[in-house]
């Protein structure tokens, strides 16, 4: 057992209704005057019509986040930050919302450009840690749990990838789960967010990394998955369901603290290229990922089928499991359908390779190998 370092998240406010303690959040954090970030989607909804009416003062909005959110998203909002003389971030939306308010909170006081802190080795020592102001974060998508991370990922329009931005206090100070802001999520995206959870669940649950703690969370995000996502998929009024899997992805977040794998280093290139949904993408790769690394983890997968009580407990139940489940929700079954060009595999393969999501799949994979899965991916071979 290597030596790690392990650190778990941050308070959580979870319940209906509980948006209306915005101002509360806001005064515990000593925020007087926030900025609240979102996406063009969310600021045409009710939901920041109920977080400025639960603020004591008024305050501005910034919203030029994409869906695969960039550097320049960041930069952008830190201007407008910093025009405002603004004290702090409410982030609210799914997690290119939530990523784009983190950055902007810890980019707003550093002197170097954001990508001087990407998630490597000790670069985020780099920065002033004295000038990186608090952060509330409200999820209103059951998905990324970027709500319980200390990081962002954000593609560098230069080099068409996806860079993940870490540092310790990009963890908000306080979450806010409110499972009645996730109702009006449509079915297609609750599908996409839904397996998202389940990536980051079994990824971390796969990896080798050291974490019993991740391990007994990223089990029962699973199980979480299981039982509440088609309930929440065909009945988005379902508020059981909504909450259940409101709180599994704060835990797949936590949980990846473990490590992910293969499944994200293919997608992010994706995302970065084609500009495809972060969860959908996840759950096109998921199978055939699961396959290819089945020689390590395979004790694994048929522990966790025992624990969803599947009625094969092996690892071809749990595939039949992940197959049936895409069907249900929708999801296609090969890259083919997602974005129709194969002309840039080996492109991906190499920017897969580099991923820093790599170094935590249960077995190593070469240039090559990443080739060989966004191929089997695009043409649907799976075994």
């Amino acid at each position: 057992m290597e030596n790690m370092n392990w650190n778990y998240p941050t308070p959580i406010w979870f319940g209906i209704n509980r948006i209306k303690e915005v101002q509360i959040a806001c005064d515990n954090l000593r925020i007087k005057n926030p900025l609240i970030v979102t996406d063009p989607g969310i600021l045409q909804t009710s939901i920041i019509t109920k977080v400025i009416n639960s603020l004591s003062n008024e305050t501005k909005v910034y919203s030029d986040v994409q869906g695969n959110p960039t550097g320049k998203n960041v930069t952008n909002g830190v201007d407008f930050f910093n025009k405002g003389n603004h004290d702090g971030v409410i982030a609210v939306g799914g997690g290119s919302g939530m990523d784009v308010g983190k950055g902007i909170a810890f980019m707003a006081g550093q002197s170097r450009p954001i990508w001087d802190f990407e998630d490597i080795g000790d670069y985020w020592t780099r920065a002033n840690s004295d000038k990186i102001y608090p952060i509330i974060a409200i999820p209103t998508t059951a998905g990324t749990g970027s709500e319980t991370g200390r990081a962002g990922v954000f593609t560098n329009e230069k080099t068409h990838e996806k860079k993940i931005i870490f540092h310790p206090k990009m963890m908000p100070g306080i979450v806010i789960l409110d499972p009645d802001l996730t109702i009006e999520l449509p079915p297609s995206l609750t599908a996409f967010t839904g397996m998202d959870v389940l990536a980051h669940c079994l990824e971390a649950y796969s990896s080798n990394f050291f974490h019993p703690l991740s391990q007994g969370i990223a089990l029962e995000g699973i199980s979480i998955v299981k039982k509440y996502l088609v309930r929440a998929f065909k009945d988005g009024k379902d508020i059981e369901a909504r909450s259940n899997m409101l709180c599994g992805s704060s835990m797949g977040s936590t949980a990846f603290q473990k490590g992910l794998g293969a499944i994200h280093s293919l997608s992010h290139p994706v995302g970065a290229i084609y500009n495809s949904h972060h969860g959908l993408t996840n759950a096109v790769f998921m199978p055939y990922v699961l396959v290819r690394n089945r020689e390590a983890i395979e004790e694994k997968i048929n522990a966790v089928a025992r624990y969803l009580d599947l009625e094969n407990s092996t690892f071809e139940g749990f595939m039949k499991w992940i197959l049936d489940l895409r069907k249900e929700l929708k999801i296609p079954h090969t890259l083919k359908e997602l974005i129709n060009d194969n002309s840039r595999l080996e492109e991906m393969s190499k920017m897969a390779l580099n991923d820093p999501s790599t170094g935590g799949n249960p077995i190593s994979l070469t240039q090559n190998d990443f080739f060989d899965l966004y191929k089997n991916s695009y043409d649907g071979k799976l075994l």
